[in-house]
Parts: C-alpha cells; structure tokens; sequence
C-alpha cells in the first residue's frame, strides 16, 4: 500500500465519502446500533461496537482502555498507519466522535466524521447495504502508541489541581437536569466546579437530519455562556460519550481541547471531589 493524501476534512459531508467508497485505505466505520446497521449502513463499513472504546473501573465507566484494550480496537477496525478513518452513528456523532478521540489519543489523526451520520446519508439519498463484506487483515496494522495520548485526554487528579486553582475552562455536555444536580446518574450530583453546561445535542439541527448547526451558531452561544475559545478547554458528561461529539466541535472550531474520560461517573461517584449542585455549593 501507499501513502495516500485524502482529502477529507474532519467533518465531511455525506457526499464528500461517495468518491472513496470501497478504496482499499478508507476504513467507514459505523457505530449506530446493531440493529440499525443489520437494516442498512453505508457500502463496505464495518460494525464497531461502543464497548470497544470504553473501559471499566470501579468509580468510572467510560475511561480510555489500557493498551491490550486500544490493541483490541485497532485489530478490530483492522487498519494500517496509512489508512483514513471515515466515522459515523445514527444519533448526532457522539459515539462516533469517541472513537475519534480514541484514535487522536494514539496520535492517529487520519480521521473524519460525517456530517449528519445515518440520517444525513439518506437524506442525500445516497446508497445503503445490508451486505457485510469479508475484511482482508492488513499487512502493517497500525501500533499503539500513547506518546500523545496527555495532549487529548485530562485525568482526575490534574483536573483537581486546576479546580482548586480556578485555571480551567470546562464545559459539560450533560442535560441541565444532571448538571443541576436534579438527575442523579452517580452517588452525588451537580457538577464540576465552574463548569459551564451548554448541551451536546443543542449543536444539532433536528430539521435537518442531525446535522450540526453552522459553527458560528455554535461558536457564537458557547461564546454568550462565557466561554473563551482563545483559552484551553476540557470536555466531561457521565462517559465521554456524549462529550465526543463536543471533542470533535471544539476541534472544529480550532480550540485547543482535552477531555476528561472519567467524566461525571468518576468525579461524582468519589465522595472527595467538590461539586456545585443547584440547590448549593459543597
């Protein structure tokens, strides 16, 4: 295989991918439910499940998997350094933009997501398959490689330091609901301190096949909540899940951007981390 230049942008349009379709080095990747998938799914992509990006610990439950775990990622998407990732779901771009990040951690960043996802496939009434081809293994799978991985990802007691400091941005992805402290997803509720909330899905057009708004919607309202795009932020929800979708906006929006897989999980399921709740600090 060569090296191979693509040109496909982070996000790309449902038509950007149509010229590449079945190119022996674009991986399509779908992570929409199975059942989605076994209906219909973009020619030549593979089916990768979401427990695949996440690992288990016993206050956590969406962290980055440890290098036996990213090895079982990388074979499963089977893919060399000179591959080009193309990803996509069937709900906005959440999960899809995990397993971006997941692979930025590895300082892989031949990467795309595509606008939209499932339903802004068909809503360009481009071609669906039920098929699922046989995937030859490749000759150079890609190794893991955690040099970069501090440049994409913050873990617990780093992001303490700056709590305690005040010298982080944050933003939570969650419903007001979790971020007030009203739906308990963990032993205690709130949020991080200073953390300001702006809702992952607020970024996406519901007329529009959940697509994002323009990015200067998007730039313009995190702007409006305080938010400076000139200053680093961190991303968290309960997961990392839905704040991979807020990963990828950032990244859209040339913000320099970590994000914090512990997330919600970790830091409320600690009896020793501060949080602010809507009825009061503590």
């Amino acid at each position: 295989m060569t090296d191979v230049d693509f040109k496909l942008d982070l996000l790309i349009e449902p038509e950007q991918l149509v010229p590449y379709l079945g190119h022996e080095l674009i991986r399509v990747v779908d992570l929409s439910r199975a059942s989605v998938y076994e209906q219909l799914h973009i020619p030549h992509a593979i089916h990768l499940q979401p427990k695949y990006l996440v690992a288990q610990q016993e206050n956590a439950n969406g962290v980055l998997p440890d290098i036996e775990g990213l090895q079982a990622l990388i074979d499963k998407l089977n893919i060399s350094p000179q591959h080009h990732v193309v990803v996509y779901d069937d709900e906005g771009g959440a999960w899809a933009g995990r397993l971006i990040w997941n692979l930025h951690c590895l300082g892989f960043y031949r990467t795309s997501l595509i606008n939209g996802g499932i339903h802004g496939w068909l809503g360009a009434s481009l071609p669906t398959t039920a098929e699922v081809e046989t995937v030859v293994p490749v000759a150079d799978p890609l190794q893991v490689d955690l040099d970069t991985v501090q440049q994409h990802r913050i873990e617990y007691n780093e992001l303490l330091e700056h709590v305690q400091t005040q010298n982080i941005q944050l933003w939570d992805c969650r419903t007001n609901e979790e971020y007030t402290g009203l739906r308990l997803a963990a032993r205690r509720g709130g949020h991080i301190p200073n953390a300001l909330h702006f809702e992952w899905s607020t970024a996406l057009n519901r007329e529009n096949h959940l697509k994002l708004h323009p990015l200067e919607r998007t730039q313009q309202r995190l702007e409006q909540l305080g938010f400076n795009l000139q200053q680093p932020v961190v991303v968290y929800c309960q997961s990392h899940h839905r704040s991979g979708l807020a990963y990828i906006l950032a990244r859209l929006l040339n913000w320099q951007v970590r994000a914090y897989d512990g997330a919600w999980s970790e830091w409320g399921n600690r009896l020793d981390s501060p949080i602010i709740s809507g009825e009061s600090p503590s």
